[in-house]
């Protein structure tokens, strides 16, 4: 699939590597067609490497895909040059006249604090209340799917006896759900977090489906039932070499971390990572963008720029 992108974005470099096909702005005003407007509100703290985990995750599906990208303009980046931020980032104030066929809000490392403890939480709050009228669905991400499930259905996270971190088993709950379509039973995914979300308050909101949960690691996928709220708690987009790059920082930071469940060979570090969750992580996005992005989209959502 074309996915469009800014000229110059690093994450163009690695992913064409992998032969995977990016468009840049220059050839994509050759064509005439209207792609699917997609807005990443980027809250990790090393953005250039969510950036190609997203990018790729996005890229199996022959639609054409228009990124942009957003950062919060009440939070200062310390992990990410300003020169990239400032080249690369758009901030609320610059697309809120704007509407987008799908968002992706992505997790960020504040998990213990209180949301409302949060220096962005204002401003996260109002984007997330826009983007209910101004996106056609949205997918939050970790703590992201944490902070749209408390903003808007008042579910609360609570905090975990130990990091959970690792490659957990899902099962699939509901096999209809277009979202999940083309699902194995059960499926791998990525977990690193803190804090998590209760199944029973998922299931006593009559206005959510959960999807799918881990036995082990509580739920992990959720969404609204006309689809413009969709939730992961989990990481599907992350790289093989995510976890040991998080442990290895644990480690480094004196945090003494549980190594990550079923994810080195034989559980042990020195040894490497099997890759076994990349597949159903490619499904899942293709799904959104198909079923709840593309078939729901009316073709003139947006003005065409």
């Amino acid at each position: 699939m074309p996915v469009k992108v800014q000229n110059g974005l690093p994450a163009r470099a690695v992913l064409e590597k992998e032969n995977i096909f990016l468009m840049d702005e220059n050839r994509a005003v050759t064509q005439d067609i209207r792609p699917l407007r997609i807005l990443i509100l980027n809250l990790m703290p090393l953005k250039e490497d969510t950036e190609t985990q997203l990018l790729r995750a996005l890229s199996n599906t022959p639609l054409q895909l228009e990124l942009e990208l957003m950062r919060m303009s009440s939070h200062e980046s310390t992990h990410t040059s300003s020169t990239h931020l400032n080249t690369f980032y758009k901030t609320f104030s610059q697309v809120a006249l704007l509407h987008y066929d799908g968002m992706i809000i992505t997790g960020a490392p504040v998990e213990k604090l209180e949301f409302e403890q949060v220096d962005y939480w204002d401003e996260l709050c109002m984007i997330m209340d826009w983007s209910t009228t101004h996106v056609t669905s949205v997918i939050h991400i970790c703590w992201g799917a944490q902070a749209g499930l408390y903003h808007h259905y008042g579910i609360s996270k609570y905090e975990l006896p130990a990091k959970l971190s690792g490659i957990y088993t899902q099962r699939v709950l509901d096999r209809l759900v277009p979202l999940v379509r083309g699902f194995d039973d059960v499926f791998p995914a990525p977990h690193s977090r803190y804090t998590g979300n209760r199944r029973e308050d998922i299931l006593n909101c009559s206005e959510l489906l959960l999807l799918a949960e881990s036995e082990e690691a509580g739920p992990f996928l959720a969404m609204n039932r006309n689809g413009s709220q969709i939730f992961i708690m989990g990481h599907p987009e992350y790289d093989r070499e995510t976890l040991r790059q998080e442990y290895v920082r644990d480690m480094e930071r004196g945090l003494n971390p549980q190594i990550p469940c079923r994810y080195f060979e034989d559980d042990d570090p020195k040894k490497p990572v099997k890759l076994s969750w990349r597949v159903h992580a490619n499904t899942l996005y293709t799904n959104w963008l198909n079923y709840y992005v593309y078939q729901r989209t009316p073709y003139e959502f947006v003005e065409i720029l």
